[in-house]
């Protein structure tokens, strides 16, 4: 799953508990899929980082 669509997925899951037409143990379900989405952005961003910090890094002369 890309980063885009791990956004996109949190965010309909915030808009459906926003909403409160669910019953509780959905809902549940539905945090937990939030909260799994939302560390997988984070891991995701710190990936991203990662990868930036070492291109940007200025080469080390031997």
């Amino acid at each position: 799953m890309t980063f885009e669509q791990a956004v996109a997925e949190l965010e309909r899951a915030v808009a459906r508990l926003g909403r409160e037409q669910e019953d509780l143990e959905q809902a549940v379900r539905t945090y937990e899929r939030g909260l799994a989405l939302a560390r997988r952005c984070s891991h995701l961003l710190k990936q991203a980082q990662a990868r930036l910090e070492q291109i940007t890094r200025p080469d080390e002369a031997p």
